[in-house]
């Protein structure tokens, strides 16, 4: 019976030990989908703030660009990849200069006084200091131009209302999911801006579109296109449960004035091919010497 008793245990305690490693094997294999699908790091966000700027040319260039893609939050790897590849090539063929950085201590007065336009490419969370941000905001409503990309629009910057009210004007509710790419029609609406230049009145895109709580129209800001809902299916499904979130009249291009400045939001971008589509690339070069205002004209919408 002892003999029994004592093989029984040394059973049990294998079983025991095999569970254990089969499930760390499944915690890891688990972590490493989050991790691989970019929900890890949504789930436990990053707040680190960069404090050594990054070394910049000794001539950028006038005009010049500077494209920031820190992501603290999701990272769009492939489409910032892509996206930088056509902001690049959009700004040595208008010959201006170029910068791209993840380094958010970029955002000091110093060094911003070196770009006319400061792009935010799908860049997330909670990317800077309070001191890079006041920076930033100087710069800004000095006459600095500022054009914000697809996620520079979600729902990770909230911490940052001067951004949200004055650069934003909405407040991201969720994206479609169940597909979550899908092509729509988009609506050029005022054709006659300057940020219309160029694009067709109707054009389809394939996107993972956003929706807002509010439209910004009417807080001071100017809609460029609206995405037509009929032409696709808002609806968020996740685990059993459908949520609707059609909007009505929903922009998806908007621009303002803050201050002396400029700002431009597209929502636009999720996918790396969504920039080889030729009226996202219109809207790219628009929404970049429009933001840099060359002439120097005063901001009027």
């Amino acid at each position: 019976m002892e003999t029994v008793s004592v093989a029984k245990s040394s059973f049990v305690w294998r079983l025991f030990r095999a569970l254990l490693i089969l499930g760390a094997v499944l915690l890891g294999l688990i972590a490493f989908a989050l991790w691989y699908m970019g929900i890890w790091s949504v789930i436990f966000p990053s707040t680190h703030h960069d404090t050594r700027p990054p070394e910049l040319p000794a001539a950028v260039g006038s005009p010049a660009v500077l494209v920031f893609s820190k992501t603290n939050q999701f990272r769009h790897t492939e489409s910032i990849e892509r996206g930088t590849e056509v902001l690049s090539s959009i700004a040595q063929r208008r010959e201006w200069g170029y910068v791209h950085t993840e380094n958010g201590a970029v955002f000091n007065a110093e060094q911003l006084q070196r770009f006319d336009v400061v792009v935010f490419l799908n860049a997330t969370g909670d990317m800077l200091s309070d001191e890079q941000e006041m920076a930033f905001q100087n710069w800004v409503e000095a006459g600095g131009g500022w054009f914000g990309i697809h996620a520079a629009g979600d729902g990770s910057h909230t911490g940052w209302r001067w951004y949200m009210e004055q650069l934003l004007g909405a407040l991201f509710t969720a994206h479609i999911l169940g597909p979550q790419f899908q092509v729509a029609t988009v609506i050029t609406e005022d054709g006659l801006h300057p940020l219309a230049e160029g694009l067709p009145a109707a054009w389809e895109h394939n996107e993972e579109w956003y929706s807002w709580e509010q439209s910004p129209r009417g807080s001071g800001f100017h809609v460029i296109a609206t995405v037509d809902e009929g032409t696709y299916t808002p609806l968020q499904n996740f685990m059993g449960q459908s949520r609707d979130l059609s909007m009505g009249d929903h922009p998806i291009y908007w621009a303002r004035c803050v201050g002396k400045g400029r700002a431009v939001y597209s929502a636009l971008g999720h996918n790396a091919d969504a920039y080889d589509n030729p009226p996202m690339r219109q809207l790219l070069d628009n929404a970049l010497r429009w933001a840099i205002n060359g002439e120097g004209q005063a901001c009027d919408l």
